[in-house]
């Protein structure tokens, strides 16, 4: 979980995310390969930390694609070799 949810959502996040889904008659704007189709979520077009949850800058998408399209700058970092002894 991720220290910005640590203390679960808020009613204004909530809020924003059913006017997000409804807005985009809960289809997918991503589209990415594996897409579902059916967006149940919903994905910042712009990071959150400059944006903040502005409804321009979201988008629904389904589960498949929101992952795919996770910020790149925040990835897991590159596997480091182990050493054999």
């Amino acid at each position: 979980m991720s220290k910005r949810w640590k203390k679960g959502s808020t009613r204004a996040w909530r809020q924003t995310r059913a006017l997000v889904l409804a807005r985009d008659s809960y289809r997918c704007r991503l589209s990415l390969s594996g897409c579902t189709s059916k967006a149940d979520h919903v994905h910042h077009t712009v990071a959150r930390e400059v944006a903040g949850d502005d409804p321009s800058h979201l988008i629904a998408a389904c589960r498949s694609c929101n992952l795919k399209a996770g910020d790149p700058s925040k990835a897991d970092p590159a596997p480091q070799p182990r050493a054999w002894w």
